[in-house]
């Protein structure tokens, strides 16, 4: 891989989004596609938007009227992606992550805020890179563990960063 280009964009004004997070979700991005072995330049834009947001364009794109955690629209298929003639940069596609959500789980799951927001990051991105979990077998599990060996390569592993009460 060479270099990765990941915009990120704070598009809500509900959550203040805590220092380091925009680092976090670039090393999360950098850490999958270094495991994936991915060749050559690639961009990656990050929009961090609030329940209501991400429930509309959930809505809008997969007829579901709910807030979700976060969202992927990948712009390339089997290994195919369209390139920015400016940069030579792969285009991967969007994430789309709401905050709220994000918030709300970390306490649900009794983990840092940093965890969640990185995990919804890897996630989606595997979702970029054409991996799927949606129909559960063999796919749902090879994604669970990519998704834990590139959390356990950023040194946030499942274990490690629970919040002690």
């Amino acid at each position: 891989m060479e270099k990765i280009r990941v915009v990120i964009e704070n598009k809500q004004k509900v959550v203040k989004i805590p220092t380091g997070i925009r680092m976090l979700i670039r090393r999360c991005c950098n850490a999958v596609l270094v495991m994936e072995k991915f060749e050559g330049n690639a961009e990656v834009d990050v929009s961090i938007v609030s329940d209501e947001q991400i429930r509309a364009i959930n809505a809008e794109h997969r007829k579901l009227d709910m807030p979700t955690d976060v969202l992927s629209f990948p712009l390339g298929e089997n290994g195919e992606y369209d390139v920015d003639p400016a940069t030579g940069a792969k285009l991967l596609g969007d994430i789309v992550i709401s905050i709220e959500h994000a918030e709300k789980q970390a306490k649900d799951y009794g983990h840092t805020l940093q965890r969640e927001i990185g995990y919804l990051t890897v996630h989606s991105m595997l979702h970029l890179l054409g991996y799927d979990h949606i129909h559960g077998g063999l796919e749902a599990v090879k994604m669970r563990e990519k998704e834990e060996a590139v959390m356990q390569s950023i040194g946030l592993p499942r274990n490690a960063s629970y919040v002690m009460e």
